[in-house]
C-alpha cells in the first residue's frame, strides 16, 4: 500500500466533520459548503480505498479505519496550528500577551500601563490574569510573572528581586500606631495568598523579626493580595504586604511603612518568556521597561532592615 499522503484539505475536512461528528458543523468551521466538504472526503476515502465514515440517516458515525485516523489527526492539526500561533508570534511585535497572577495584574501592570503605552504605542498590551501556569507554548503567552521559588527549567528567566514584607497602612492610622508593639492591639489584615511559603512569612514571622515574643495575629484575611491591600488603602486595618505590590501605594503616598523592620523570603516574582524569545522587540522593550520599574521597589526596599525568614 503506497504511503503518499492525501491532499492536506482532505485530511483537514476529515478533521472537522470527525471532531463535530456532522459533515454541516465541519462546513460550517472550515466556511465552505457541506456539498464541498463532502468531496473532500469523499476524495480522502478514494485515496485510502476505504470508507472512513458510516453515512447514517440524519448523522454520520466513524469507521474503524475513521477511528484510527481521527486519533492522528486531531494531534497532528493541534500541533501544526502552535506551531503556526508560534510563528505568528515571532513575527509580530504589535501585540504582547502577558500572564500574572490578579494581584500582580493589579496592583503592579495596571497602575503602570500608561507609561509603556506612551513609550511604546506600536505595541498593544493583553494581560490574562489568573493563578494557572499557562504554558507559553501551547497557550500563545509571550511573557508570564510568576511568584514563588521554582527553578523555570526550559524558560528564559530573570527574577525581579529579593521579596520583602513589612506592615503599612494609611498615613491616618501611621499617626496612631506608632511603635512596633502598637500593632497587638491594631485590626490585622492577613493575606493569605502567601501561606503556601515555607517558611512561613507572616505576621508571626514579622513580629519575631521586630522583637516581640509571644504574639498571637488574629485579623481579617483575604485569599488575594491585591484585595488585602486596597482593605488597607480603605483605612480598614494594617496589612503585612509585599513590597513589590503595595510599591505604587506607597509611592503615592496612600499607605505608609513606618517600621524599619521588614522581612524577606527567597521567594521572589520572575519575567518569563520561552527561550531566544527574550531579544525579539517587544519582549525586549517590556522586559527593561519592567526592570526600569521595579527600581522603585528596591528604592523603598532600602528604608528598611531586612530579617531573613529563614532565621527566625
Amino acid at each position: 500500500m503506497p504511503d503518499r499522503l492525501p491532499p492536506l484539505t482532505a485530511l483537514r475536512a476529515f478533521d472537522a466533520a470527525a471532531r463535530h461528528m456532522s459533515f454541516a458543523k465541519a462546513a460550517d468551521e472550515l466556511n465552505v459548503t457541506p456539498a464541498a466538504l463532502s468531496f473532500q472526503i469523499k476524495s480522502l476515502e478514494e485515496h485510502l480505498g476505504a470508507p472512513v465514515f458510516k453515512r447514517l440517516n440524519r448523522a454520520v458515525e466513524l469507521t474503524e479505519a475513521g477511528e484510527t485516523l481521527a486519533r492522528g489527526t486531531g494531534p497532528a492539526f493541534a500541533e501544526l496550528l502552535q506551531a503556526w500561533r508560534a510563528t505568528q508570534r515571532v513575527t509580530d511585535n504589535s501585540v504582547l500577551y502577558v500572564t500574572s497572577g490578579p494581584a500582580f495584574v493589579a496592583k503592579w501592570l495596571a497602575p503602570r500601563m500608561y507609561g509603556f503605552a506612551q513609550a511604546h504605542p506600536e505595541t498593544e498590551l493583553r494581560f490574562a490574569a489568573g493563578l494557572k501556569l499557562m504554558d507559553l507554548a501551547r497557550d500563545g503567552i509571550d511573557v508570564a510573572i510568576r511568584f514563588g521559588r521554582g527553578t523555570d527549567e526550559g524558560l528564559f528567566s530573570r527574577s525581579m528581586g529579593a521579596e520583602w514584607l513589612t506592615p503599612m497602612m494609611t498615613p491616618e492610622l501611621a499617626r496612631k500606631y506608632t511603635r512596633p508593639e502598637d500593632l497587638l492591639t491594631a485590626p490585622l489584615i492577613i493575606d493569605d495568598s502567601i501561606d503556601f511559603l515555607t517558611p512561613r512569612a507572616d505576621w508571626a514571622a514579622w513580629f519575631r523579626a521586630a522583637g516581640i515574643a509571644g504574639a498571637e495575629p488574629a485579623g481579617v484575611h483575604f485569599s488575594q493580595a491585591d484585595h488585602a491591600i486596597d482593605a488597607a488603602v480603605s483605612g480598614a486595618g494594617v496589612v503585612l504586604a509585599r513590597g513589590t505590590l503595595a510599591a505604587f501605594d506607597l509611592r503615592a503616598g496612600r499607605l505608609k511603612a513606618p517600621f524599619r523592620t521588614a522581612i524577606t523570603t527567597e521567594a521572589h516574582f520572575r519575567f518569563l518568556c520561552l527561550p531566544g524569545h527574550e531579544d525579539r522587540a517587544a519582549i525586549r522593550a517590556f522586559h527593561e521597561w519592567m526592570m526600569r520599574e521595579n527600581q522603585i521597589v528596591h528604592a523603598l526596599q532600602a528604608d528598611h532592615d531586612l530579617v531573613p525568614v529563614t532565621e527566625l
